[in-house]
């Protein structure tokens, strides 16, 4: 495992609630969400005021409001969001420019470059964010993607955990294998029936047993649970493609909820690409499933209007093919490769 890089993983706190609340100082304590008003809609976010009752992302409005009667459902304004986001990433340039937006609100930044320490340094960024746009972000230091991204979630929010490369092992041995990116429920109960409940647990299976057991993502899971992880920080990657995915919080059970989540999506895709792809050729647009049983597939055609009704139908042929229920939902479209556009994070699905 390459041990000389030092990846800083920022994830701004509840970001679009965190945004909200900063423009409306009178709902200070109150429990937020930022989603559709009417009871069929979905929630983008929430606040911590509001997890506290067990409201969470891609919650339906009608089970939060249930949950928490008193919740302030305000509605999303990307704009305002993707301005915060700009602001954000101009302080990431002024300490690298090895910076890999994920989306909105994340990004990992590779500073092995600076003779600094790497916590230092997420503590200056966190430090600027706060002071440029009054918004809280938590971080992770490591020495890969892996280890950063998980590290910082661990002292949200507003917080940040350094994880060195002599505590890797250390690290992981306990970590529990839901904390591994690609673990879901499904999974986890697969591995929870193998004995295995702790990265250090899964290290002891051998590599062919995980390949037989997951296919490919077993080969995967032998690399990732020793904390290996050798993907490198890319930035300003030409697009080929823009889309957006959601791993939900629970399983969604039923293809009128599928459809509700994938319309709240699509509006953000539209917004996507109005704001940093007006300029490109639409050839193909799809919809991506991974059901609870870890299997995925797509559905896609030949387009060149990202139209609400014709991702509609393309769920439905994705969700036909399986009665699982769903664990992630992605839409996007392709773009013609005739055509050239700006240099930017190329979102895969």
């Amino acid at each position: 495992m390459q041990t000389n890089r030092r990846i800083i993983h920022i994830d701004m706190d509840c970001f679009y609630a965190a945004v909200e609340m900063r423009e409306h100082p009178e709902l200070a304590g109150q429990a937020i969400a930022v989603g559709g008003a009417s009871g069929r809609g979905v929630l983008t976010t929430c606040n911590y005021p509001a997890r506290e009752y067990g409201v969470r992302s891609a919650m339906p409005v009608f089970k939060a409001k249930q949950l928490c009667p008193q919740l302030v459902i305000l509605p999303v304004r990307f704009e305002l969001y993707r301005e915060a986001s700009r602001n954000i990433r101009q302080i990431f340039k002024h300490y690298t420019e090895l910076v890999e937006p994920l989306s909105l609100d994340e990004a990992y930044l590779d500073v092995s470059h600076h003779k600094r320490r790497g916590a230092e340094l997420a503590e200056e960024i966190r430090a600027a964010i706060y002071a440029e746009t009054g918004l809280t972000a938590s971080a992770g230091i490591g020495p890969n993607k892996l280890i950063a991204k998980i590290a910082s979630d661990w002292n949200k929010p507003n917080g940040q955990c350094v994880v060195s490369p002599s505590r890797v092992a250390a690290f992981m041995q306990d970590l529990p294998v839901r904390r591994i990116w690609g673990v879901g429920p499904k999974s986890a109960a697969r591995l929870i029936e193998m004995g295995v409940e702790t990265c250090g647990q899964l290290q002891a299976h051998e590599k062919a047993e995980l390949a037989s057991e997951f296919g490919s993502f077993g080969l995967e899971l032998h690399q990732l649970c020793r904390g290996i992880d050798e993907r490198p920080v890319e930035a300003n990657r030409i697009r080929k493609s823009l889309s957006n995915e959601h791993t939900f919080a629970k399983n969604i059970e039923t293809l009128e909820d599928c459809e509700a989540a994938l319309r709240r999506q699509h509006h953000e895709l539209l917004e996507d690409l109005r704001s940093s792809a007006a300029d490109r050729q639409i050839a193909k647009i799809l919809v991506k499933l991974k059901f609870s049983d870890f299997r995925r597939t797509t559905a896609e055609i030949a387009c060149r209007q990202a139209e609400l009704d014709t991702y509609l139908k393309l769920l439905r042929e994705a969700w036909g093919r399986s009665g699982e229920p769903v664990r992630l939902l992605g839409i996007g479209v392709r773009f013609a490769e005739t055509q050239s556009g700006p240099e930017q994070l190329e979102l895969a699905l």
